[in-house]
């Protein structure tokens, strides 16, 4: 079996301790112990903090937008695509705590406000699947007439709430459950 690189063990530590203490509870050096390896070997591969943070979060979004992508089907109905990426997003945040309160914390901070403003007004690529989707929406009149962020809002609010609350155990998500979720999220969408 082949040893973890030290990148991916200092990823994986920080992942780990930022999702347990929050950005300001996990410094270099304590990322470095948990990874095994010296401080200063975190900065051959990360030149701070910062780049260390903002790359993790492109990790897990990478691996994120790999789940949501299987199994697409750009050819479907924009309800069907909405089913399948918010299934495929709730799975995920569910089977993956420790990615979902990183990511969770990201988009909570400053470093997250950046990220979602450029993403809701098209600036950071043009490869946002929901961006496109909600877009495609308000053309076809299936959703509801309102700004692109407050469609974000109702579609992620309550997948974010809920995934928090089946990880810190309020409820257990079953496969029918989830079902009713997202059809839920769709409703108040529709038009």
């Amino acid at each position: 079996m082949a040893k973890p690189d030290k990148r991916d063990e200092i990823v994986r530590a920080a992942l780990e301790l930022i999702a347990e203490n929050g950005f300001h509870g996990a410094p270099m050096a304590m990322i470095a112990d948990k990874a095994g390896v010296g401080a200063g070997t975190i900065y051959r591969y990360f030149e701070n903090k910062d780049v260390l943070i903002n790359e993790l979060y492109r990790e897990l979004e990478q691996r994120l937008l790999t789940v949501l992508m299987d199994g697409y089907s750009p050819d479907k109905s924009v309800r069907e695509r909405f089913i399948h990426l918010g299934t495929a997003v709730l799975r995920y945040c569910i089977s993956n705590p420790l990615d979902f309160r990183y990511l969770e914390q990201f988009h909570n901070s400053p470093y997250g406000v950046v990220h979602r403003r450029d993403k809701i007004s098209g600036e950071a690529d043009d490869k946002d699947i929901y961006r496109k989707l909600f877009e495609e929406g308000l053309s076809r009149q299936v959703i509801k007439d309102l700004p692109l962020v407050m469609l974000f809002s109702l579609a992620f609010g309550p997948l974010i709430s809920v995934a928090r609350d089946h990880i810190l155990g309020f409820v257990s998500l079953d496969d029918d459950l989830i079902v009713k979720i997202i059809a839920a999220c769709w409703d108040g969408l529709k038009r």
